[in-house]
């Protein structure tokens, strides 16, 4: 645990790629087998399932720090993460426990969950008692689930590749899927000689880039090396048919059984040894794309009831083939992989699975004028793609593009604001949103992102000399600040005050040209509803 937490260290106190891969690197080079796995597995962002309620590790905290609890809370949310919290407040303890990562995980953290609540109070607090600073963050760490160090699940990719002498394309398909963080994962993922053939295994997505919007695409070249789809706004996944069985995976490796059973049935009818590239849309019979709003209402669904399964029957668009009769053709140029795509699925009549549609075009105008109708069938906008590009692992550039319409936007008053975490725990990052309805101010949004630092710190020097009432962490503030939202999307809502729903609302700017009167109405929102 001593060497993983020096591990965390490094890769928290730089910001260079390179520096994070060596790292990485030279522990994957001198870890054991069972600790590289675990260090995989945090690293790609996995977690374990929470040992213990936070709630009670805030109130151990505050009684081993001799302060009252309203205290530790404070410092809490001064700081921003409560492993930090904890690990500054409660006094140091001795490295008495030089024990392997894997014992730690294994022997100490992951029995907290079986254990009551006075057995979990003492373990923890022998666990604190026994840990300096450095060591006894990272492990409380992963008891919160706050696990975050500033890596990608790329760049452990390209770490353990290093490491090992593996391709990175090879590993990071290991990666995929669902595995158990154990000595012999590890080694299988290292083995040179190791054969992939895990029948649920799911290949690395391939990624688009945004398209400048306002360059446009002329940029890319010619017209001819091109193909371009409509850009749906759906889940993306992969349809894996394989020794007589299905598996859907989305592109956040979640293996999503028995949640879309029109795609599963359709899926029985493709030859063993395909795999699909495409996304999971709401779809009428009659072939019109409803919105991502319908189609939230059969995710997380465990169970569909017919009901449901009539009002938003759902479609797979497959846009890709990544493997064809056993084998892996993501080496091949996407216009090969298109002509068998087709050849695969004319043979194929299921209402809920579908190859998505190439949109001609001779000129770069003619695109242009067609992406202007998105919004009219529920798209984002088109997908560019080179018919001569290979499907690659992650955002590479230069294979495929989205471009996508221009945002919907609105002016709105700044009404409620509340510090962010990590880096941002100290200044009030985090905002909500209001429109005018009449004379009152209405909050419809929330956003975080889009503001400069420097304009950060405006908005946070003006948080704190114009609150009006506290409400825990969250601020109300005088309404005088107007900012320009945009979003991709938005929806009729019960759940929400304003009763309308924004999908990944961000500020655009600050309109410090406006006074909050000039701020848009609920009822202009509501006009941008689509029909």
């Amino acid at each position: 645990m001593i060497r993983f937490a020096e591990l965390y260290h490094a890769l928290d106190s730089t910001t260079k790629t390179n520096d994070k891969i060596a790292a990485m690197k030279d522990y994957f080079t001198d870890a054991s087998p069972a600790d590289a796995a675990w260090a995989v597995h945090f690293l790609s962002g996995k977690k374990l399932k929470q040992p213990v309620p936070r709630k009670l590790l805030r109130r151990w905290a505050a009684d081993e720090a001799g302060i009252p609890s309203w205290l530790f809370d404070e410092s809490y949310h001064a700081v921003g993460d409560l492993a930090e919290a904890m690990s500054l407040v409660v006094p140091q303890g001795e490295s008495t426990d030089d024990r392997s990562l894997t014992s730690w995980i294994e022997d100490r953290l992951m029995p907290l969950r079986e254990m009551n609540e006075d057995h979990q109070r003492q373990a923890v607090i022998d666990l604190w008692r026994q840990t300096p600073a450095l060591t006894r963050l990272v492990v409380m760490k992963l008891i919160t689930g706050g696990f975050r160090v500033g890596v990608s699940k790329r760049l452990v990719t390209r770490s353990v590749a290093l490491a090992s002498g593996i391709a990175p394309e090879v590993v990071a398909h290991r990666l995929m899927g669902n595995w158990e963080p154990t000595a012999e994962f590890f080694l299988r993922l290292t083995d040179p000689d190791a054969q992939d053939t895990i029948v649920s295994q799911p290949y690395p997505f391939c990624l688009a880039h945004p398209l400048d919007p306002d360059a446009g695409p002329k940029p890319l070249g010619d017209i001819d090396q091109y193909v371009a789809e409509w850009k749906w706004d759906g889940i993306r996944g992969q349809v894996i048919r394989r020794s007589g069985q299905t598996f859907i995976w989305s592109r956040g490796e979640d293996l999503m059984e028995n949640r879309w059973p029109e795609i599963e049935a359709a899926s029985e009818l493709l030859p063993d040894g395909t795999v699909l590239d495409g996304e999971i849309l709401a779809c009428l019979p009659d072939g019109e794309v409803l919105s991502f709003g319908e189609l939230q209402r059969r995710i997380g669904r465990k169970t569909v009831g017919k009901k449901l399964l009539t009002e938003v029957p759902v479609v797979f668009h497959a846009f890709d083939l990544l493997e064809h009769g056993g084998r892996d053709v993501r080496e091949l140029p996407f216009s090969q992989r298109r002509e068998q795509l087709q050849n695969l699925l004319c043979d194929i009549t299921h209402p809920n699975l579908r190859i998505t549609e190439l949109i001609p075009a001779t000129k770069w105008q003619d695109w242009q004028e067609i992406r202007q109708t998105s919004r009219e069938r529920n798209s984002e906008g088109l997908m560019l793609k080179r018919k001569d590009a290979v499907y690659d692992v992650g955002r590479v550039r230069g294979t495929w593009w989205k471009w996508k319409v221009a945002p919907y936007t609105i002016d709105a008053v700044l009404i409620y604001a509340q510090k962010g975490h990590g880096k941002r725990a100290s200044l009030f990052t985090d905002y909500t949103f209001a429109l005018w309805d009449g004379e009152a101010l209405v909050p419809f949004a929330k956003a975080y992102s889009g503001l400069d630092d420097a304009e950060i710190r405006k908005v946070d020097h003006y948080v704190r000399r114009n609150t009006k009432e506290k409400f825990g962490p969250v601020r109300s503030v005088t309404p005088t600040l107007v900012m320009e939202l945009a979003f991709e999307g938005l929806q009729k809502s019960k759940r929400h005050k304003s009763g309308i729903a924004t999908r990944f609302p961000r500020i655009l700017r600050w309109r410090h040209d406006k006074n909050p009167k000039d701020a848009n109405s609920l009822d202009e929102l509501l006009e941008l509803l689509p029909e």
